[in-house]
């Protein structure tokens, strides 16, 4: 048996409802079903083919039946690997289920209707690593609610405009306001094509000019506030139902550079895991006790802000840097359970697959039922 035949024997059923039956020999098929004739001009070389529209199509034909070679390999009885439901913190899981329920209607909000309920992505390039995830809350799934994060991995800048960065961000669209799913994935968009355009980022990334950084980011999120304004006066709404948080890390793909650019308009984590210990507030963003592992909440938020907190970080390697909306600091901070695990998870030069860092993404705490989202970056500290 070849490779693609012994694969689809994998599939079948033992009443497959193509007319396939599976049995300790080769597939056979149903009596009941029409032939096709091996001159048939619909086969050639054992393969069907799609006739010519000038050639007259019979209704009575059948897919030869697979035979299964000699020395084919054999099916086994173990199971396809599978990671299931993620883990959760404490001797009981949630009690909403871990897994996409009810949708939004295209009726009610095509934006909604249309945004997945999981998203996940990446990038590798010397140096660095990315991993992102975003998962809509089991609040919001289980009442057909849309998600209202958005993140966003691209490449920015290059070219008349300096050295080439990666730009990291995170937004999270404000529970109450009613647009906020489309609010979030603006600013990412926005954000990406304004930060593309300036002609002093990287340079101020480079030098460490702080100064020059805040005025470029205050520059960017004014022009981000202006459109969304618009946006919503299009729509006859009020500018603050299209309310979203943003988070960006802005990354020289210059592995000799070692500063990272960091802006922020309101709420959302920065933490970084550094030799095993996670550090859960590297932007300054908590309030208060520094000591504490209780992040202030209150927030800013776009399209009513007008300036960028802003931070430009030293990279070490080994360093990995979380960028996460609140759905994530929030239980991270909260819960010794969650960093425990994901100190193991994403701890030294190992990234995780696609599928694998998803799942540790899910890790699962009691009473946190927000969207989830997060960029992960690591930092190898040389050319992989």
């Amino acid at each position: 048996m070849n490779e693609s035949e012994d694969a689809a024997r994998l599939h079948w059923t033992p009443t497959d409802p193509h007319g396939f039956v599976v049995s300790d020999d080769a597939p056979t098929m149903r009596d009941d079903l029409p032939s096709v004739r091996d001159d048939s001009p619909m086969v050639r070389d054992g393969a069907l083919s799609v006739p010519d529209e000038s050639a007259s199509v019979r209704d009575d034909y059948e897919l030869p039946a697979p035979v299964r070679g000699a020395d084919g390999p054999a099916l086994t009885a173990s199971p396809v690997p599978a990671l299931g439901a993620p883990a959760h913190s404490g001797p009981k899981a949630p009690s909403y289920p871990p897994f996409p329920q009810a949708l939004p209607a295209v009726a009610g909000d095509l934006a909604a209707a249309v945004l997945p309920d999981i998203v996940v992505d990446g990038a590798a390039y010397p140096g660095l690593s990315v991993r992102a995830a975003s998962v809509r809350g089991d609040s919001h799934r289980y009442a057909g609610e849309p998600r209202q994060d958005a993140l966003c991995v691209t490449r920015i800048g290059g070219d008349e405009h300096g050295g080439e960065l990666l730009m990291l961000a995170v937004a999270d669209g404000v529970g109450s306001a009613p647009r906020s799913h489309v609010g979030s994935n603006e600013a990412c968009r926005l954000a990406a094509r304004y930060l593309d355009r300036s002609t002093s980022l990287h340079e101020s990334i480079r030098t460490g000019d702080a100064e020059r950084f805040q005025r470029t980011a205050d520059d960017v999120v004014c022009q981000i506030g202006n459109l969304l304004g618009d946006l919503a006066l299009q729509h006859s709404e009020r500018p603050d139902a299209f309310a979203t948080t943003l988070r960006i890390l802005l990354v020289p793909l210059d592995p000799r550079i070692r500063t990272r650019g960091f802006l922020a308009v309101g709420d959302g984590g920065t933490a970084l895991l550094r030799r095993g210990y996670w550090h859960l507030d590297v932007v300054g963003d908590a309030d208060g006790d520094k000591n504490s592992d209780v992040i202030d909440t209150r927030t800013a938020a776009l399209p009513r802000a007008r300036s960028a907190a802003v931070r430009l970080l030293h990279a070490h390697a080994g360093d990995v840097l979380v960028l996460s909306t609140d759905g994530l600091s929030s239980p991270l901070a909260g819960d010794a359970g969650m960093r425990d695990f994901l100190a193991e998870a994403w701890n030294g030069d190992e990234v995780p697959a696609p599928a694998d860092f998803l799942w540790q993404f899910q890790y699962r705490v009691k009473s946190y039922d927000d969207d989830r989202t997060a960029v992960v970056l690591w930092e190898h500290g040389e050319a992989r």
